[in-house]
């Protein structure tokens, strides 16, 4: 008897089925030495965790990969961003790059120790702080005694001051200064409170004490935690205000603290300041500070040199500074196309760098800024791998570098943590955290002096990070303790 062919709809029914019944493609993907895959996956599951997780661990001595975990996977690298920036700044610009912060003035116009303006030009300096400011306001006023205005320019970089995917509601905080070619102190104000008089508002000094803020003070003192509240600082942010509120509690016999606040617009911020130390000065100021851009017939009259890029660099890396991620992006992109700095050119030539010299395929990756404060930021353990073996292996950049990197359990960001005697001062790493996003990424020294470069990428959790963090120390102990004997 003759066959009759299935029906389509049946035939394909009865694929499905059979489809449906084979394995499917494991999410997590694995491999490598087999000790390291025994020990890692253990503490993996014994942990408990439930997040998106990637690995990766070579041998700087042999390139062999001893531990891979989803390795290739797309992940929001937070702060471990700033690795990227810190290697293609130091190989773009050099160790040695220094910023000059200037001060000209009108030479077309100079009688009886007068000028009609100054003006004083930003250089991108992400370390020019108070004591550089009035340096150069001594300068000043052993040449001049009168000016009309004072003028910033920083022009230098283009006028936005905040990257792409950053939230729009970040606030006060010192990590969300705005990016500006003529900083100060961080673009913040340094707040210290001491306890006051009991049922009275606490101690408040503010540095630079400047008219260009207007704080106000209503917290109270309190002598136990009964409905007590937490000090709350806040700048008015969302009108682009610099008015700074201090509300909640401060307990009696608490020490001194000083907090960090940002500020609004940081160029007028650095000129209203060194409007006022030229005042302290005897210097007559009688005009404004405003926004402009330095006449062709101006004279220099004095400037300030910055510490060597390398120091910069550890700022960056070891307290994780989102502002001097961001100027030297910008300051890249600056001296790379002789054009105005953006984070458009600036990260144009930073992509170049890691994809011509470094081979991290970079049509694989997003880099939306330079500190990963956006969560448009994507990348792979592998792409941070290729990163950290160049900059090891890199002797024009690796020395500043390491030594830049916090050290487990001694300094920067990993001060309070791997402070066990098996792996105290061998890992060499940078954090990342974002609310749901916690990475490690850098070198390990194994039980064999072998060096190991890593990165551990942790996304899609709710909660603490404390319990992820725990997991990424407790999986650099078995690194520090490994041996291939």
């Amino acid at each position: 008897m003759k066959t009759q062919p299935l029906p389509l709809l049946l035939f394909i029914l009865i694929v499905s089925i059979f489809i449906s019944c084979s394995h499917t493609v494991a999410v997590y993907q694995e491999t490598g030495q087999r000790k390291l895959l025994k020990e890692i996956n253990s503490e993996i599951r014994a942990s408990g965790l439930k997040t998106n997780l990637g690995i990766k661990v070579v041998s700087l001595k042999t390139g062999e990969v001893l531990y891979a975990l989803n390795s290739d996977h797309l992940f929001t690298p937070a702060s471990n961003n700033k690795i990227y920036t810190a290697i293609a700044s130091l190989k773009t610009l050099s160790p040695q790059y220094r910023f000059e912060t200037t001060v000209w003035i009108d030479s077309s116009y100079i009688s009886d120790s007068y000028v009609p303006s100054l003006t004083i030009k930003g250089a991108g300096d992400p370390d020019f702080y108070p004591d550089h400011l009035e340096r150069i306001a001594d300068d000043i006023a052993e040449n001049i005694t009168r000016v009309d205005t004072i003028i910033v320019d920083n022009s230098i970089f283009n006028e936005y001051r905040y990257a792409n995917g950053w939230m729009w509601n970040e606030g006060s905080g010192w990590y969300a200064a705005q990016v500006d070619a003529l900083s100060l102190n961080d673009n913040c104000i340094d707040i210290s409170i001491k306890p006051g008089v009991v049922g009275k508002p606490p101690l408040v000094s503010y540095y630079p004490h400047t008219s260009y803020v207007s704080i106000h003070n209503r917290a109270i003192t309190v002598d136990d935690t009964t409905d007590f509240e937490e000090l709350k600082i806040e700048r008015h942010w969302w009108n682009e205000s610099n008015i700074i509120d201090i509300t909640g509690n401060v307990l009696k016999g608490k020490e001194e603290r000083t907090y960090y606040c940002n500020i609004d617009s940081p160029a007028f911020f650095t000129g209203a300041v060194l409007k006022e130390f030229l005042i302290e000065r005897n210097v007559v100021v009688s005009g404004p500070v405003v926004l402009d851009t330095l006449s062709h017939s101006s004279h220099l009259l004095t400037r300030h040199i910055s510490e060597p890029l390398r120091d910069a660099i550890i700022n960056l890396l070891k307290n994780s500074d989102n502002l001097t991620a961001e100027l030297l992006v910008k300051t890249i992109g600056l001296n790379m196309t002789g054009r105005q700095g953006s984070w458009e050119n600036g990260l144009r030539e930073i992509k170049t760098f890691l994809n011509d010299e470094v081979e991290i395929d970079t049509t694989t990756m997003d880099m939306t800024d330079g500190s990963g404060v956006s969560r448009y930021n994507l990348t792979t353990p592998g792409h941070l791998i290729r990163a950290l073996k160049y900059a090891y292996h890199d002797f024009t950049l690796n020395v500043e570098f390491m030594t830049a990197l916090p050290t487990g359990g001694w300094d920067g960001t990993l001060k309070n943590r791997m402070r066990s005697e098996e792996i105290n001062r061998r890992i060499r790493a940078k954090t990342g955290t974002l609310a749901g996003i916690s990475c490690l990424s850098g070198y390990a020294l194994s039980k064999d002096e072998e060096p190991l470069a890593f990165s551990i990428m942790m996304d899609g959790y709710v909660g603490d990070a404390d319990p992820y963090r725990k997991l990424q120390d407790d999986i650099c102990t078995i690194l520090t303790t490994y041996s291939r004997r």
